[in-house]
């Protein structure tokens, strides 16, 4: 009897301590998604129904001065026809090339520098100096240093002997110049992100190539850039979604007039159709088609890298 009593009452207890569980899971739950609600509403409030407005609005003749009607598909028609959407998409794919291959060539310097030389904490906040100045202002400065007739860049190039035809309105120059301008204020930040990366790769690996022999070139080809693969990854798909995004450099430094065409960049041309013609029907069109080839090239750029997997594990 006295068993029996024992098993019964051990059964009992497994029985309420399943039910507590239980209800602890439960409650752990409902605290979780209490913590997601903000983030949650945030997300439909900003991002879902202004895009789901977008989309709406890019099948409509909305120009601000009417009530929307729809016309189906006749914006995007109209977009394969459209001779300056295709060269402002160009001109984009441009400066997002110059700037990420710049700015992730110099970002990796700077940050393999820092790891293997220094790890100052001066200098870390030396170089996010120009990150935190505000586009705006990094777009004024540069417009002045580079003016054809006042600038300090060409009063220095003259004094040399060189060409003094380096500024934005130039051609062949002008969106060369804004790809660096925006490289310059953002390498230091993207340096930080990846010597942050840099960190967690086990010193002891850079100890044993050491012992056989191995240089640093040799140390950052075979151990710092397969190791640093996943924060490369994220770098690489924050800086491009954000040169595509491309406005107040090009806005601030043409001071109000129309770019020359080679720096008309794909969120000028939006703005341009917004709020220079009131064509908003046709400018959410075209962001509708810029939010699809960011999402392709990100998908791509992650696939591509292998930005889920770590070597590290």
């Amino acid at each position: 009897m006295q068993v029996a009593g024992t098993r019964f009452g051990s059964g009992v207890k497994r029985r309420v301590g399943r039910v507590a569980e239980k209800g602890r899971a439960r409650d752990d739950r409902r605290v979780g998604w209490l913590f997601l609600a903000p983030v949650i509403l945030g997300f439909l409030v900003f991002y879902a129904y202004p895009t789901v407005r977008g989309v709406w609005y890019s099948l409509t003749d909305y120009s601000l001065l009417n009530d929307p009607s729809y016309v189906g598909a006749d914006n995007y028609e109209h977009l394969i026809d459209d001779a300056q959407f295709w060269n402002a998409l160009k001109v984009t794919g441009y400066y997002v090339v110059v700037n990420i291959a710049s700015q992730t060539v110099l970002a990796l310097g700077l940050a393999t520098l820092m790891h293997r030389l220094t790890r100052s904490v001066v200098l870390r906040a030396g170089l996010l100096v120009p990150w935190l100045v505000p586009n705006v202002t990094v777009g004024l400065l540069w417009a002045w240093l580079l003016d054809p007739d006042l600038g300090f860049v060409n009063h220095l190039l003259g004094s040399a002997g060189l060409d003094t035809t380096l500024s934005f309105n130039s051609p062949a120059w002008a969106m060369p110049l804004v790809a660096l301008v925006n490289s310059w204020a953002y390498t230091g930040y993207t340096s930080l992100l990846l010597y942050a990366g840099m960190l967690q790769i086990p010193e002891h690996l850079y100890e044993s190539a050491s012992i056989d022999g191995a240089g640093e070139l040799r140390k950052f080809r075979s151990i710092t850039l397969p190791l640093l693969r996943p924060i490369l990854a994220l770098v690489l798909v924050v800086s491009m979604i954000g040169s595509f995004q491309i406005f107040d450099t090009v806005a601030v430094v043409y001071g109000g007039k129309a770019p020359i065409p080679e720096t008309r960049v794909i969120y000028y041309y939006i703005y341009q159709q917004a709020f220079t013609y009131f064509h908003m029907g046709y400018a959410a069109a075209v962001a509708m088609v810029l939010v699809v080839i960011l999402g392709l090239l990100t998908a791509l750029q992650m696939r591509m890298l292998r930005a889920s997997r770590s070597d590290l594990g």
